[in-house]
């Protein structure tokens, strides 16, 4: 199954929540509207799977992952001691991808795995080239040079961004302070519901 690669307000809409993260006053209007010409004549009460189905495509869509690498992230955490809720959220959270994201570096998860591909994101001094490369506690991830030359990234650099409180920032350069805990991220999808449907 192909990534979706499609306008995100239609995925947003498509999964009831903003996936972008960011303040959008004509996607918050939307997004609880389902797609289509019908689409507010279409709410119907889902079934108990129905429900868990829908919490597990909308974490997918937050973090943009395909079927196979959710699935496969879920069920190597359900063989590990350990509250499995809590685990799903620490391995998302980490990706490099994601941290990439956070530390304000990109404007959306899409972009933050395209400037990893692309080689424009350093980890320890190392180029790295993995979206799903897992950070560790201490790592520490800036942008390449030829990257902070960039006007576009520039741009976005002198934006004052929050990060959250597992990360520290200064400047081109983050480091994963501590493994992030359900306390420190609002998530928009039930990660219990998600859990029970890979447990059936």
């Amino acid at each position: 199954m192909a990534r979706y690669t499609g306008p995100k307000h239609k995925l947003a809409r498509r999964e009831g929540i903003n996936i972008l993260e960011k303040s959008s006053q004509s996607l918050q209007r939307r997004v609880n509207v389902p797609p289509g010409v019908h689409g507010r004549r279409l709410k119907r009460r889902l079934s108990e799977f129905g429900l868990q189905l829908r919490e597990k495509q909308k974490a997918k869509a937050v973090y943009g992952l395909l079927e196979k690498q959710f699935s496969n992230l879920v069920k190597a955490v359900q063989n590990k001691k350990g509250e499995t809720g809590k685990m799903i959220i620490e391995i998302l959270e980490t990706r490099l991808d994601n941290i990439v994201y956070r530390l304000g570096f990109a404007k959306t998860r899409f972009m933050a795995r395209q400037l990893v591909s692309h080689g424009h994101i350093l980890v320890n001094g190392k180029k790295m080239t993995i979206p799903s490369y897992r950070v560790k506690q201490g790592d520490v991830i800036s942008l390449s040079s030829k990257t902070t030359k960039n006007p576009h990234i520039l741009k976005l650099l002198e934006e004052k961004t929050d990060v959250l409180p597992f990360l520290e920032k200064k400047a081109v350069v983050g480091t994963l302070k501590r493994m992030p805990t359900r306390a420190d991220i609002q998530v928009p999808f039930d990660i219990q519901l998600i859990v029970e449907y890979y447990s059936r």
